[in-house]
């Protein structure tokens, strides 16, 4: 027993030896089909697009060439793309047509293998081991190679972007053989297919006054015209608000206190409420005007009570012109 522990424990410091003395390499790439093969490393990307101002919107992206030997292998990357929408009831529309598995997407650029820098190439990157490359492509060129105007885009939207990398093997490399350790792992972050949303941003958040009109009840009267401030205070990860009084003082005027979960939601610049008071209700947001300074609107809830409001904007920071 003594001499099989003996045995045992000479065999693992043996392995240590024997492992300390191998250089550190790459782990193998583990694609579905291959054992050893090629992949673009993200380094940095930037894929949102701004709803409003799409003539100028662009989306960027590093990626890093990783192989064998360095990315040298790499001979080609086609950058295709299409259009996405999806529609309530009945589902994903693409452009040009396809569906989700039967992808249709056209081809919008071209890389080589002179694209990509080396280290020694790239003060930048001084420690870098691989070849990388930097592009952009412009919303106006996706639109355009997907059929789609500016003027029929919506908040909403989306482009995807696949990458298509062909060797000098006469092996190509997508999303549709890579393995999903290459396409989410940390280590490879190498998904073939980047999402470009069509965002809408909202800065809405902050403390504003108020005067409120025209408010009815069946539990009490606020006769003539009464002025506060209501604060809200934005949501996270989405483009809601906490309101933190939706009567816009209609209760505390007639003795109650509000309370409960109200949101104002900004949909690419449709304004609307969600949520319930303390009592359940919810409320209706009806659009009336907005001149930058200040948004007029009425209120209705579950139990009927209504209001008035003109939301004056800040001082420096008036209402964005797309609100409505």
């Amino acid at each position: 027993m003594k001499m099989k522990k003996i045995g045992f424990g000479f065999l693992m410091s043996l392995l240590v030896v024997i492992t300390s003395c191998v250089d550190f390499v790459d782990p193998n790439i583990p694609y579905k089909t291959f054992d050893t093969a090629l992949y673009l490393r993200t380094i940095q990307r930037s894929t949102d697009l701004n709803f409003f101002d799409l003539a100028n919107s662009k989306i960027s992206l590093t990626l890093e060439a990783v192989d064998a030997e360095g990315g040298n292998t790499l001979q080609s990357v086609e950058i295709k793309v299409r259009h996405r929408r999806l529609i309530p009831g009945v589902g994903l529309e693409y452009r040009p047509a396809g569906t989700e598995s039967n992808v249709n997407d056209v081809l919008i650029k071209t890389l080589s293998l002179s694209d990509f820098q080396k280290a020694s190439e790239n003060p930048n990157h001084p420690t870098q081991t691989y070849m990388r490359t930097s592009f952009e492509i412009t919303a106006n060129e996706m639109m355009s190679a997907s059929g789609i105007t500016a003027a029929q885009m919506q908040g909403g939207d989306s482009f995807e972007v696949r990458l298509y990398v062909t060797d000098k093997f006469g092996r190509t490399f997508d999303w549709t053989n890579r393995s999903a350790d290459v396409a989410g792992g940390f280590f490879y972050a190498s998904p073939f297919l980047y999402q470009s949303n069509v965002i809408c941003p909202t800065d809405l958040g902050g403390t504003y006054r108020y005067q409120s009109s025209e408010m009815q009840s069946v539990y009490g009267a606020c006769a003539g015209t009464i002025e506060g401030t209501v604060t809200l205070t934005p949501v996270a990860n989405s483009t809601a608000y906490t309101v933190s009084d939706a009567t816009f003082g209609f209760w505390p005027c007639y003795g109650d206190t509000f309370g409960g979960n109200v949101r104002l939601n900004d949909a690419c610049g449709i304004l609307s409420f969600t949520g319930a008071d303390k009592y359940g209700d919810s409320y209706t947001f009806n659009f009336i005007s907005n001149n930058g300074s200040e948004l007029v609107f009425t209120w209705v809830n579950g139990s009927n009570e209504t209001g008035r409001v003109v939301l004056f904007a800040n001082e420096g920071k008036p209402w964005p012109s797309t609100l409505r």
